[in-house]
């Protein structure tokens, strides 16, 4: 691949990014002399088939689920796999499992990262239409490392959450609609590229972590301070990382998260352990009022019926937490957990 022009344009998008993809690959000449590698969020268990079969229609750039291992070649789209992250290193493309980032394998900012350190000012990274802030960081990377950043225009984008963040944070070099970004990204590759810069070591050992070369405490230590806080998707311990743009956080086996994403798996945990707390007290509840039955005494009779009523009061207090349609907003999940579960113990009816 030339190393002369923007050679590499990595592009991250979520819900909606379906249409603003084939909406904008159709528009890009046919000989466009750059790579087009791409992150769309999607389940575990999605084959990647509709956006393939979306975007097959523009044949000219043999759209594929990229391989570990597989060189990049101008005028190609290569898709990250589900459930895997996609990275890019030396103009080699790395197919890698690695812990989640954002909630999310694939994730936009491992892939936006590692094609930074690799790529420098050749680069140009895109944020299209999408929820919450995925990409933000790897905007952010980009730039530090000399690459352009391109950013849908919010007002254009189905969801606009995405695009939002990386306005507020990114200090992006061009916002502009789907119809507008096919000639601003052609005109951006044929431009010589700009000042090569040093590759920020934060970003370097962050890229490292994606690439699970690096796990150690001590790197991780490099990049922010320990808080109080668990990591939801493996228990350990997070640090916080302080610099340009919206805190986030990481822990040193990989999983990394942007404080509303932190908030989101929160919200997730707690209501996976009321669902488990909810099913363990109807059990009790259960056996206690079998007990009830079978107790040989009166003074036996009246404790376990009292501690039968005593589970109904915790059952119907879980109910509330899981059933109430005001709390779908992950910051409100904690303060609404902690008042229900401080209101007095009034037991109501077995029944």
């Amino acid at each position: 691949m030339s190393s002369k022009g923007r050679n590499v344009i990595v592009i991250g998008t979520s819900a909606g990014g379906l249409e603003a993809l084939d909406q904008l690959i159709g528009q890009l000449p046919t000989d466009l002399a750059a790579s087009i590698v791409i992150v769309q969020h999607m389940a575990p268990g999605n084959s990647g088939e509709p956006l393939l079969r979306r975007l097959g229609r523009h044949q000219a750039f043999r759209p594929k689920l990229a391989e570990d291992g597989e060189r990049l070649k101008t005028s190609h789209i290569y898709i990250a796999p589900p459930d895997n992250h996609l990275l890019i290193k030396k103009g080699k493309m790395l197919v890698t499992k690695g812990a989640a980032e954002n909630r999310h394998r694939p994730g936009i900012d491992p892939l936006f990262r590692s094609a930074a350190v690799s790529h420098g000012a050749r680069l140009i990274g895109v944020v299209l239409t999408g929820m919450m802030n995925d990409g933000t960081a790897g905007l952010i990377a980009i730039k530090r490392c000399g690459g352009v950043t391109v950013v849908q225009d919010p007002k254009d984008a189905a969801y606009s959450g995405m695009p939002l963040s990386a306005l507020g944070n990114a200090n992006v070099d061009y916002c502009v609609s789907i119809a507008e970004m096919g000639p601003l990204l052609t005109t951006l590759v044929s431009q010589r590229q700009g000042k090569t810069k040093r590759v920020p070591e934060d970003v370097r050992t962050e890229a490292a972590i994606a690439e699970r070369v690096l796990s150690d405490v001590s790197q991780v230590n490099t990049l922010g301070v320990q808080v109080p806080y668990n990591c939801p998707g493996c228990g350990g311990v997070l640090w916080e990382i302080h610099g340009r743009g919206d805190k986030r956080y990481r822990c040193h086996t990989g999983h990394s998260y942007t404080g509303m994403a932190l908030l989101t798996s929160q919200s997730e945990k707690i209501e996976e352990m009321l669902w488990i707390s909810l099913r363990m007290f109807e059990e009790r509840k259960n056996l206690l009022t079998s007990m009830v039955k079978d107790s040989a005494t009166a003074a036996l009779r009246s404790k376990n019926r009292r501690q039968a009523k005593e589970s109904q009061g915790y059952i119907d207090r879980i109910r509330a937490m899981l059933l109430d349609p005001k709390s779908d907003s992950p910051a409100d999940t904690m303060t609404h957990v902690k008042a229900l579960m401080a209101e007095p113990r009034q037991a109501k009816s077995t029944r």
